[in-house]
């Protein structure tokens, strides 16, 4: 049975920032679907060249799901929006009973290659936004009968790893975890404070950016994030100072399929390893006319560089035009390179024939995981598995490429 059969949030208010698309749109259709009322608090009034929706598309699809809509044009990065965009929710629905902190802005660069403009629009969606939005709401809150604000952000680990990578950006989105701790007790009995974080990968405009195309086909989609903030939103405002990772959450409340959730249900790992079968040389016949090896079976490394130099073509070469360098360490150390772009293509052991566009650094036991989808590059990187230097526009090609491999080998 889903835990979902109850209009628990029909005629309650929801301020969500950023949900003109993606997830805080998302978390709007669930809630709409109730019967409630949505302020859509997002910046875009007209067509993004590039990313999906507006205020106003948002507000059409919540109208059709059952809800009522109201859009305003708000960057968090303004005070007096966000100031403006509430009373104007107040006036129409006569109160606010939940905040759903969802803008966010995104730069996964490192300390010398993030531009002062990005820092300071991270820190500005992100903390300054959050905590803005999150003043301006709680007198209103404080009158509701079941209020919660919700953060779109992660559990706080200070495992040096999840910084080195992209250290402006971890402050920004901790900084609205601190939030959390910091409101959760201070309005504990009044208003419940929580966050809330994906286990995997969603997909979403931002992703699409970040990943390039095929990325999706290794997310999940939001309706896994607007069913667990439903979980939190109906809960007591007694639940609170909590940081929650939807899957977790999700099997509390007995659910049970997680395949429902991913954009490509049911993904074999096509691009498996034949370890007893592989050989590093050639065969012969036996006296009994059965094959028999004549060599050690390859290496996991060399293995993978044999299908990848087996799958190379001419339209890899032409769509990437990049030349990769990999620094393996452990137990299969070593260093490697997949050239795409020589005409032809190539791949083996060794440094390039040519300068390498993009260095990338992991363990051979990474590396192997990483090309036979075991490990997604993009989290790979992000957790500081996989160290990259050099072109990064490249090195997101190099995953796109990664997902077609899979549908050929």
């Amino acid at each position: 049975a889903s835990p979902f059969t109850f209009r628990k949030l029909a005629g309650c208010t929801l301020f969500i920032t950023g949900a003109s698309r993606g997830i805080g749109k998302a978390i709007a259709l669930k809630a709409a679907k109730d019967g409630a009322n949505i302020v859509i608090a997002a910046k875009t009034a007209e067509p993004h060249p590039t990313l999906p929706g507006t205020i106003y598309t948002a507000a059409a699809e919540i109208e059709a799901a059952g809800g009522k809509a109201l859009p305003c044009i708000v960057n968090v990065r303004e005070e007096q929006q966000i100031i403006k965009a509430v009373e104007k929710a107040v006036k129409t629905f006569g109160g606010i009973d939940i905040l759903v902190n969802n803008a966010s802005a995104i730069s996964l660069t490192g300390t010398l290659e993030t531009e002062t403009k990005k820092v300071n629009l991270m820190m500005d969606v992100n903390v300054r936004g959050t905590y803005l939005t999150s003043k301006t709401c709680l007198p209103y809150l404080r009158k509701s009968r079941n209020p919660h604000i919700l953060n779109l952000s992660p559990p706080m680990n200070l495992n040096p790893m999840w910084f080195k990578n992209h250290c402006a950006y971890t402050i920004s989105k901790y900084g609205m975890s601190m939030c959390v701790l910091g409101m959760a007790e201070e309005f504990r009995g009044e208003v419940a404070v929580n966050a809330l974080w994906p286990k995997t990968a969603i997909h979403t405009a931002a992703m699409d950016m970040l990943g390039g195309s095929g990325i999706e086909k290794q997310c999940r989609k939001t309706d896994i994030l607007a069913d667990a903030a439903y979980c939190i939103l109906t809960k007591p405002k007694s639940f609170t100072g909590n940081f929650i990772i939807d899957e977790v959450l999700l099997r509390e409340e007995g659910v049970k399929d997680f395949d429902v959730y991913a954009i490509a249900p049911g993904k074999k790992k096509i691009f498996k390893m034949r370890k007893e079968k592989k050989l590093s040389g050639s065969q012969h016949e036996g006296p009994d006319g059965a094959k028999v090896n004549t060599a050690k079976p390859l290496s996991p490394v060399a293995e993978t560089f044999r299908l990848i130099q087996g799958a190379m073509s001419e339209e890899y070469v032409r769509t990437t035009q990049g030349v990769f360098q990999f620094e393996l360490s452990g137990d299969d150390a070593g260093t490697w390179y997949i050239d795409l772009k020589t005409k032809g293509g190539s791949a083996g052991f060794g440094k390039p024939p040519v300068t390498a566009d993009v260095v990338m650094s992991m363990s051979s036991a990474d590396f192997v995981k990483m090309f036979t989808g075991k490990l997604k590059p993009t989290l790979a990187f992000m957790s500081g598995k996989l160290r990259i230097k050099g072109n990064m526009t490249l090195a997101i090609k190099l995953e796109k490429m990664l997902t077609q491999l899979n549908s050929k080998l």
